[in-house]
């Protein structure tokens, strides 16, 4: 018997569990109290276009402490810019993207091997990484030779056609001052006639005067 009147109880349990459990998932959708909008990154990078990116360590030379000094990990990359196609060097760090080198390739730098390392080569440089420019001692090392030949084939290609464009220009510069020079000579040729011709014709009135006052004074 007291099996049998604890049965309605059971179900009435049962289905007090089960009313929960239904409560529990209702599927509903909560919408967040603060909407995110998208925000546009800019990395400086966007006029620019990349013509070598490879990863590498770089390292800069502590002159105070006489040693070498990380500056990070991550890809160092060369930068040709799109409208006045000068060519930068910029190196970020790989997980805060944090700039670690940042200069331009101008005529007149090199790059060399590093001694006793040839997966690492070195060179100097006016750097802008911290906000004003330093000279700098940098050391970059790769995965393997290949890419640090093929960094330093391109550094030093850059460098010579920097070296090329800056011989042209002060061909063209040469040039037009030649050329103002012959124009301003022209100019002179021309207009030693005309004071010539003004000089004589002065002489010439003076003397008719000269005449005149003689013969009216006879």
């Amino acid at each position: 018997m007291a099996s049998i009147s604890n049965e309605p109880e059971r179900e009435h349990r049962d289905e007090e569990e089960t009313g929960a459990n239904e409560d529990e998932d209702t599927g509903a959708q909560v919408a967040p109290i603060i909407k995110l909008e998208e925000v546009a990154v800019t990395t400086g990078e966007e006029n620019e276009d990349t013509i070598l990116d490879l990863k590498s360590k770089l390292y800069r030379f502590d002159k105070d402490g006489s040693q070498w000094k990380e500056r990070g990990a991550g890809t160092v990359k060369f930068l040709k810019h799109k409208e006045s196609g000068k060519i930068r060097l910029v190196m970020r760090q790989s997980k805060t993207l944090k700039i670690c080198a940042n200069h331009l390739v101008t005529s007149g730098m090199s790059v060399q091997e590093h001694a006793g390392n040839d997966k690492s080569c070195v060179w100097h440089a006016r750097d802008f990484s911290d906000g004003e420019l330093k000279d700098e001692l940098f050391c970059i090392r790769f995965a393997s030779v290949e890419n640090c030949k093929a960094f330093m084939e391109k550094f030093k290609e850059v460098a010579e056609s920097e070296e090329e464009k800056e011989d042209a220009s002060d061909t063209a510069g040469l040039l037009e001052k030649l050329t103002v020079e012959e124009k301003d000579t022209e100019k002179k040729k021309e207009e030693k006639p005309v004071e010539k011709v003004a000089s004589a014709e002065a002489e010439k009135a003076v003397d008719e005067k000269k005449t005149e006052e003689s013969v009216s004074s006879a």
